[in-house]
């Protein structure tokens, strides 16, 4: 750490320095061969130069758009880099986006340019960038799949590489020059619950969250620290917190291959810090438990005193009897440094970001000696506006704000949020921008308190969107619409939050119950006709078309049937014939619990 992360004068200069700094010191690993290989810093700052120049010989300059669509991979980072010091924005957007997608934020961005990785993911890109109205040409790590044809201009990444060389300017030292509140990505939003909105993200905003997260985590004693980066890098958690923090403060990062590898990657990486989802916790503790119910005898007996006194000792601190004391000691050796082993066996922070995490999940993790801190954010707060700290983690809140970071409870609830962190609001729409940034301050749409210590607790939200494990949002409403098309379904409400997947209440179609009913001389009541295996059979017919108009996020796993229509007699529809959600669950809480 050779400076404080808001000190430099923007995210390239940054860059430029820590790279000058650590010369032929590996920077970022990635496969090749079966085997991970680094590039130095020296080599990736040569790449960034001589890509950015490259782009500026095509004619991409101070503020234009270019897009960013590839996997998690070194050139990433080159082009994102390059980009900036072309005094441009990034654009990054999803691998997973399809033609329309890429469409929608090619023109709405106004992207002059783009770049793309595979001849994949280039096949969905090239047709949509040759109808968006800006877009001149596109840059190509990897041949397209087809070859040309597909209207629009397509450059060979070495090509545009090679034209760069060619140039002698100083990269590094134009770059110093950007101003610090200069636009440095557009990062848009999932959209499901319509349009996505980009999100204008500024140098200065990402380097006030890097100080924040740098201050936070400086207590382990930053050093030699490698990170694993497994997060998609157009998400912007893992763009800030796994892309530009390592650069702060000179760390390696390993690019893990994906989510089937991840388990070997953790062992071939060995990080020290790691940035991840709760689905990922989730999923790795299914693992982790699943193999130690395969082990059975002595070892899941370990596994479970483990378990246990880790629990005991995070929620009654001291509590431990002396004899406890021992077989906590026992369980040390045999049980919880195994499984750290299996994260690489020097992990000093598991940070979870991106939705809520499940308690019971983290406290797993905890028992077992895993450093886990769960934080909170949002993209338009580039993204992190809290996290718990290194020894003073609360397993049920998401920490205090970071350093430079203000928080609020406003008067119905709701957290506000203030500091250089914040968006400079969302590209071309000034009211939905207006609705969000109010003197100041972000209206964050969730609701809190905030404990005696200075830690915030996420108790509600304000407005209805569900955040599954994975940290995706998903609007309710337009999935319970989706179900309701269906001739079988009158009424749906799915519930969701802090889990992996969808679950849906149904209200049968009373037309549809009734001659079902008929036909099978059965009693037609919903309580009847939920324990009738040909009924939930047709039901769940009608709930999987819908999933094919919806995402994968999006779509209903299984399902209840509820006990009556949702009415304004009984509590569970508004005057305005809209669903009292809260009341549904509180109805039908344990039912819905269940299907999980």
């Amino acid at each position: 750490m050779y400076m404080k992360p808001d000190e430099w004068p923007n995210l390239v200069a940054m860059f430029f320095d820590q790279a000058e700094a650590l010369a032929d010191a590996p920077f970022m690993w990635s496969k090749h061969g079966g085997a991970y290989r680094p590039q130095s810093w020296r080599a990736v700052a040569g790449e960034v130069s001589a890509l950015s120049r490259g782009l500026r010989a095509a004619g991409v300059g101070p503020g234009d758009r270019v897009a960013l669509v590839s996997e998690n991979r070194p050139n990433w980072v080159v082009a994102d880099l390059a980009i900036m010091a072309a005094g441009a924005v990034t654009v990054p957007a999803y691998v997973t986006n399809t033609t329309d997608d890429h469409h929608y934020i090619l023109s709405h961005s106004g992207a002059s340019a783009a770049i793309v990785s595979t001849g994949a993911l280039a096949r969905r890109l090239l047709p949509a960038a040759a109808k968006a109205p800006d877009l001149r040409f596109v840059v190509a790590m990897e041949p397209p799949d087809g070859g040309g044809g597909h209207g629009v201009e397509v450059a060979a990444w070495t090509d545009v590489m090679a034209r760069g060389r060619e140039q002698d300017d100083d990269v590094a030292g134009k770059a110093a020059a950007i101003d610090r509140g200069a636009l440095a990505c557009i990062t848009y939003t999932s959209g499901t619950g319509g349009r996505p909105k980009g999100v204008m993200l500024s140098h200065a905003a990402i380097q006030c969250n890097v100080w924040g997260a740098y201050d936070l985590l400086s207590v382990l004693g930053l050093e030699n620290e490698v990170f694993l980066s497994f997060l998609p890098l157009s998400h912007s958690y893992e763009h800030t917190a796994g892309l530009y923090l390592p650069i702060a403060i000179g760390a390696q990062i390993y690019h893990a291959e994906g989510v089937e590898t991840l388990t070997a990657n953790l062992v071939e990486a060995r990080p020290t810090i790691m940035t991840c989802v709760p689905r990922l916790y989730e999923t790795m503790r299914g693992r982790i438990l699943a193999g130690v119910k395969r082990s059975g005898g002595l070892k899941a007996r370990l596994f479970g005193a483990a378990l246990a006194l880790g629990r005991k000792r995070y929620e009654a601190p001291g509590s431990l009897s002396f004899g406890e004391r021992i077989v906590d000691r026992l369980v040390e050796r045999l049980v919880r440094d195994k499984v750290r082993a299996r994260f690489g066996g020097r992990l000093k922070a598991l940070v979870s970001g991106g939705g809520p995490l499940n308690y019971d999940v983290g406290l797993f993790f905890v028992a077992l000696g895993l450093p886990v801190l769960q934080g909170y954010g949002q993209t338009e707060a580039a993204p992190v506006v809290s996290c718990n700290r290194p020894g003073k983690a609360k397993l049920h809140t998401v920490g205090p704000p970071l350093a430079g970071v203000e928080v609020r409870i406003a008067g119905d609830g709701e957290i506000l949020v203030r500091g250089e962190l914040l968006m400079d609001g969302y590209l071309n729409d000034p009211d939905a921008t207006a609705e969000a940034l109010k003197d100041g301050w972000l209206h964050t749409g969730d609701i809190g308190v905030i404990d005696d210590d200075g830690f915030i607790q996420i108790t509600d939200r304000k407005k209805d969107i569900i955040v599954n494990s994975g940290g995706d949002n998903i609007a309710p409403q337009r999935v319970e619409g989706i179900l309701a098309l269906e001739p079988e379904i009158a009424q749906a409400m799915v519930y969701g939050d802090k889990r992996a997947h969808l679950v849906a209440l149904i209200v049968p179609d009373a037309d549809f119950a009734e001659s079902y009913a008929a036909d099978r001389g059965i009693d037609a009541g919903l309580a009847a006709l939920a324990e009738d295996d040909g009924f939930r059979k047709a039901i769940g017919e009608a709930v999987s078309r819908a999933g094919g108009g919806l995402s994968a996020v999006e779509r209903v796993k299984r399902f209840a049937i509820a006990q009556e229509p949702f009415s304004i007699e009984n509590g569970e529809l508004t005057p305005t014939i809209k669903i009292r959600r809260h009341a549904i669950v509180a109805r039908y809480r344990e039912v819905l619990e269940a299907l999980y």
